[in-house]
């Protein structure tokens, strides 16, 4: 009653229009809502993360050499992930309080803000250190806004999927991922193949930060569209999809918070290393045409999604346990070769973009919500928030820097030793927690 009286206009325009009529809960219909939603977030990131190797570094460090200035870049990275969960502790008391509805507008909004004010970033040629304390805020508004929108689409299709069929349907949002970086790297790969590189880094960038606010606002449409009807609000409180709070849900389920977070830390790891990783060093180390490689990661974004899909199938058919376990086996055998390819040339480049985004797409595909069903239903909600924000914190938010660090200290072989620990890690978490191996096979 609390939410409902407090909810937006907009939530409650929503729920009259989507009231109209028979409206039935289903899989297939939650399945378009989670796909649409995580394409628009993953879109805002990887404009963000192609730019920290193609941009940020000329246009806010220039006062260093190149590579110093995408250590830097890369060092205001992890801000987003860091302010992910105190986002997410801010927007379950929004959500508390005021309902789902409104909770989701605010986070979207505040994620498609933070994402166009990086359009009007000025460089420190015209303010200075500035530039760089500008930057850092919109990504803290970013990782804020990320934690928020947060709507457990992706908990209510895992728990309506027919149980012969919860790893096909454990793999859709994941799907998100992959149609987010082809989107974001066609857009980069176009302006600039088609301007000199003075035009682009003075506007030609900014083009894909304004198309990521109309994403945003699609997709919160289409997200409201299905969380403020009643029939979804009713399956969200059937199945105590609820938010409880922060504090006390850490305190009461801390330990099924961290196995949750290290299970799927190989792929997450892997995540960067195929996506932002090689790009920097390609950037950096080679003469080659930053577009041409932004088309190499499009060609493996293609296998990933491919892969993805794959996982699903895979799940269902020897369950999602062993699929992550081999997996990350996979990646630590990955960890040890792969990375050397980036320096083959052309044919090496692309070996280890398809190799590693099949991969990502296999182990990926199952890491989301892996250990669900380890909460209780009154922790559900929140603990998966958790979860997922403290798999990316130590899976992903690190891995651009510290693999660039290693490579360029040490050489390519060693920026498989960040890789290759989180593949221990989802191994160790998977050999320990015998509950989530019973549940999930």
């Amino acid at each position: 009653m609390s939410a409902s009286a407090h909810s937006a206009p907009l939530e409650r325009d929503a729920r009259a229009v989507n009231t109209q009529g028979d409206h039935e809960v289903r899989p297939g219909e939650i399945a378009i809502g989670v796909v649409i939603g995580r394409t628009s977030e993953f879109f805002d990131f990887f404009c963000y993360a192609i730019a920290s190797v193609i941009v940020f570094p000329a246009l806010v460090f220039p006062f260093v050499d190149r590579l110093t200035g995408t250590l830097w870049s890369f060092a205001l990275f992890p801000l987003a992930f860091i302010a992910r969960p105190i986002g997410t502790q801010i927007f379950m008391w929004v959500d508390r309080e005021y309902g789902r509805g409104t909770k989701l507008t605010i986070a979207l909004f505040l994620l498609g803000t933070s994402t166009v004010a990086l359009a009007f970033l000025p460089g420190y040629g015209e303010v200075g250190i500035a530039s760089a304390f500008l930057l850092s805020a919109a990504r803290i508004g970013q990782g804020l806004a990320l934690g928020g929108a947060w709507d457990g689409l992706a908990s209510l299709l895992a728990l309506n999927a027919p149980p012969e069929k919860r790893g096909w349907y454990a793999m859709v949002p994941q799907l998100g991922a992959p149609l987010g970086l082809i989107v974001a790297s066609a857009l980069f790969a176009f302006f600039l193949a088609n301007m000199d590189m003075v035009d682009f880094l003075s506007w030609g960038w900014r083009y894909p930060f304004f198309v990521a606010f109309a994403v945003n606002v699609v997709a919160l449409f289409a997200r409201l569209r299905i969380v403020v009807t009643p029939e979804y609000t009713q399956q969200f409180k059937s199945r105590e999809l609820t938010p409880s709070r922060v504090t006390a849900t850490v305190k009461a389920q801390w330990r099924n918070i961290i196995i949750g977070a290290f299970a799927p830390l190989a792929s997450f790891a892997l995540f960067h290393m195929v996506t932002v990783f090689p790009l920097s060093w390609i950037a950096l180390y080679t003469n080659e045409n930053i577009a041409r490689f932004l088309g190499i990661e499009i060609v493996g974004a293609f296998f990933g999604l491919g892969a993805v899909v794959i996982s699903g199938l895979l799940a269902d058919r020897i369950g999602r346990r062993s699929v992550l376990g081999y997996t990350a086996a996979a990646i630590a055998v990955f960890s040890g070769f792969a990375p050397q390819l980036l320096a083959g040339g052309s044919s090496g480049e692309l070996a280890f973009m398809i190799g590693g985004f099949i991969i990502l797409g296999l182990a990926f595909g199952q890491s989301s919500g892996a250990v669900t069903n380890n909460f209780p239903k009154r922790a559900r909600y929140t603990g998966a928030a958790l979860t997922s924000d403290l798999a990316w914190l130590f899976g992903a938010g690190f891995a651009p820097l510290a693999a660039l660090v290693l490579a360029s200290q040490f050489g390519l072989i060693a920026a498989g030793g960040y890789l290759l620990s989180g593949a221990v890690a989802t191994l160790v978490a998977l050999g320990l927690n015998k509950e989530l191996a019973r549940r999930l096979d």
